[in-house]
Order: structure tokens, then sequence, then C-alpha cells
């Protein structure tokens, strides 16, 4: 969701760089404010005793992340991280309901983005449960491009083999061969080690 940051900061939301690497906010902490990226990208993720990292999901310029513990005044059950240089804005919780209240067609537009990204994982979930590996990565690099202005043209896929991996429930070897065969089938380009779908 994205909401005018002209909006936001006439609320009292401030505009903060973070670095790449930086966390945003860490697994178990409160959710005490609505974040909104103005450029950049964050990754969601969770960590395992191992330290195997689970990439829940990755965030873009005028995305918002984060909302559901702060609607239900719970703890963040991921952590955030700058995937590379990035400039936020942030906005107190309180302030954040305000807003909603003062303006219902942002409810509308949120409970919108809640549905899609809610339909976008049960999506994921199917295809890693039922699919081999070649059907998972397509599934993941179709839901990448269908929130793309040109679905129809290639892009350049922001995320690592290792995050494919962790996003599909694949091992980082099994991803690897399977991008390779898939571009050999012409249903992938990689162009300096770099993945185009």
């Amino acid at each position: 969701m994205q909401i005018d940051i002209d909006i936001l900061i006439a609320w009292g939301a401030i505009i903060k760089k973070v670095k790449k690497g930086e966390l945003v906010f860490s697994e178990g902490s409160s959710a005490r404010y609505y974040f909104q990226i103005i450029t950049g990208e964050i990754k969601i993720f969770n960590t395992n005793n191992d330290c195997k990292e689970y990439v829940q999901g990755g965030f873009h310029d005028g995305e918002s992340f984060g909302e559901p513990a702060l609607f239900i005044d719970e703890v963040y059950p991921s952590s955030a991280i700058t995937a590379k240089d990035s400039v936020i804005i942030k906005l107190p919780r309180d302030n954040f309901l305000k807003i909603l209240e003062e303006y219902p067609t942002l409810q509308l537009q949120l409970l919108k983005e809640f549905a899609l990204r809610i339909y976008n994982k049960s999506i994921t979930a199917r295809d890693i449960v039922n699919n081999p590996p070649e059907l998972r990565i397509l599934g993941f690099l179709n839901s990448l491009k269908k929130n793309t202005d040109n679905p129809k043209t290639r892009i350049l896929v922001p995320f690592t083999r290792q995050e494919i991996a962790n996003l599909t429930g694949l091992r980082v070897e099994t991803v690897i061969r399977t991008l390779m065969k898939m571009k050999e089938q012409n249903k992938v380009d990689i162009i300096n080690h770099k993945l185009f779908y």
C-alpha cells in the first residue's frame, strides 16, 4: 500500500535513510510504526535455530511493510532488513490509525492489499507443497512478474539464487541446476550471472 508522503509527513512521519544490511525491525520486537519505502528494498525474513534464513518476502519503492502486527498490537513475527541502501518513512502507530479513520478510502486500499498478500501466500504455499522444483520457481517468478507494469517483457529478478531457494523451500543447488535447465529451454535468461524472467 502507498499513502501519499505529504499526508504521512503532515501526521508526524519522519524520513530515514538506511544503509544496505541495516535492521529496520527484529522478530519479537513491538510493532510501533507504519513503514513505507520511498526508494530501496526491504527483505522480510525469519531465522531458524541453525541460523538458516527463510525469506518471507521483499518490498520495493512505494510499498509498505510490517502492518499486520501493527494492527493487532503484537510483536513482529519476522525481521526486516534493507536489501540495498533505502529511504523509508515511518509513522507512529497511533497516528497511522488516525489517518485511516480520517481517510476511509485508504482503509479499503489496505484491505485489498492484505487480501492480495494472503492470496499470493496461499498460491505460493500450494506451489511449494505440490510441485516439482521448476514449477515452484516458475510460480514464484510469475507472482513476482504479475506485480510489474508490463508483465509481457522480461524483468531483472531482484533476488539471489539463495533467496529464491529460501522463498520456494528448495536447496540453492536445486535452484541453480533448475535455472540452468530453464535457461536452455528459453524460459529464463541469465546474463552476467543476473536472472531475467
